[in-house]
């Protein structure tokens, strides 16, 4: 599922603002701040991602 830098996304139960996108073409893996603070890269399958809209 293609992404861009600020979008928001759900990975499982977590919600987070994606900060860089490290795969071709808009696609995983991509670096994700969660709403809690902590960073990290994710990896997400098709299915485990939404793109969440506020």
């Amino acid at each position: 599922m293609p992404a861009s830098v600020g979008d928001r996304i759900r990975v499982g139960s977590r919600v987070g603002e994606i900060v860089e996108v490290l795969g071709p073409k808009g696609n995983p893996p991509y670096t994700v701040r969660f709403d809690g603070g902590e960073e990290e890269t994710v990896f997400p399958l098709p299915d485990e991602v939404e793109i969440v809209e506020e």
